[in-house]
C-alpha cells in the first residue's frame, strides 16, 4: 500500500504562546503522537474536545485555506483562525497530492460565493462547465450544501488528501451512505481522509482508524466504543423508555412553572 500524505502528527507545545485557550483543551494538551497508518482516519469525541480544532491546524499547516476550498484556494472572511497550525508537525510521506480539499460545513457558504467569484475572474480561460463539472453541473449556491458537497466526491477521482468538518452536517442518513460509499473507493485507489464526525453511519467505514478525543487525551478506539455508537443504539433499542425519563423531568418543571 502507497505511504499516507500525511503519516504522524503532533504537536510542539513550546510553540504555543502561555495563556492560550489551547493550553485548556485536554484531550489536544494531553495528546501524543498520533500516527495515520491508515487511508481513512476519523477523529471523534464531544464538542468542544478540540477534534475540529486539531483538524483546522493540520489543514493550514499543510497548505490549506482555513475556510476551506481546495489547495488553490485563498480568501478569507473571518480573522478568528486557532495558532495551534503553528505549533503542529507533521510528517509526510513521499507523495504528493494530486488533488485535495478541505469541507468545513460552517464556512461553506463563503467558499461558494469564492468559488463563483474565481469562475467570473477566469471567464476568459476555462468555461463555465469546466468549473462546475466537480459540482454536479451548478453553481454551487444553486444547490443545497450536500448536493453540492456529495456532487463534488462523486464526480472527484484524484488520490489526494481530503480533510472534512462534520460532513454529516449537511447530508441525510441516506446520502451519509452514499459518501460513505465514495469514501472507501477513493480511498481504496490512493486518497487519503481525514474526517471529525459524530455520525455513527460514517464512523462505522471498513478499515477505518478511529481516534476518541477525551479527557485524559487523544487514543484509539474501535467503533462500538464510540459515544455516537452507544448513545444511538441505546436509543434506538430503549426509545420509548429513554424519551419518557427525559421528557419527563421537562414537563414536570413546566408545571412548577405555571402553578
Amino acid at each position: 500500500m502507497q505511504s499516507n500524505f500525511i503519516r504522524r502528527v503532533s504537536i510542539d507545545w513550546d510553540a504555543v504562546e502561555p495563556g492560550s485557550y489551547l493550553l485548556g483543551i485536554p484531550a489536544l494538551r494531553k495528546m501524543g503522537r498520533l500516527e495515520l497508518d491508515c487511508p481513512v482516519t476519523f477523529f471523534t469525541g464531544e464538542n468542544g474536545s478540540g477534534k475540529s480544532t486539531l483538524l483546522e491546524a493540520i489543514a493550514v499547516a499543510y497548505g490549506f485555506n482555513p475556510e476551506g476550498g481546495t489547495l488553490n484556494f485563498r480568501f478569507s472572511t473571518y480573522d478568528e483562525v486557532s495558532r495551534l497550525s503553528e505549533a503542529i508537525q507533521l510528517s509526510r510521506g513521499s507523495r504528493r497530492p494530486s488533488g485535495g480539499y478541505f469541507f468545513r460545513a460552517e464556512s461553506f457558504f463563503n467558499l461558494a460565493s469564492k468559488a463563483e467569484d474565481y469562475r467570473k475572474s477566469d471567464l476568459g480561460v476555462l468555461p463555465k462547465e469546466e468549473y462546475y463539472r466537480y459540482y454536479g453541473g451548478r453553481a454551487l449556491h444553486e444547490q443545497s450544501h450536500g448536493e453540492s458537497f456529495l456532487a463534488y466526491f462523486q464526480g472527484f477521482d484524484r488520490p489526494g488528501l481530503y480533510l472534512m468538518d462534520e460532513p454529516e452536517a449537511s447530508l441525510s442518513p441516506q446520502r451519509q451512505l452514499v459518501l460513505l460509499a465514495r469514501i472507501y473507493e477513493m480511498s481504496r485507489s490512493g486518497a487519503q481522509f481525514i474526517i471529525t464526525s459524530h455520525s455513527p453511519i460514517l464512523l462505522g467505514m471498513p478499515e477505518a482508524r478511529l481516534f476518541c478525543f477525551e479527557e485524559d487525551g487523544v487514543h484509539p478506539c474501535c467503533y462500538e466504543e464510540t459515544e455516537s455508537y452507544q448513545i444511538t443504539r441505546l436509543f434506538l433499542d430503549h426509545r420509548k423508555t429513554i424519551l419518557e425519563e427525559l421528557l419527563k423531568g421537562q414537563t414536570d418543571l413546566i408545571k412548577e412553572e405555571r402553578t
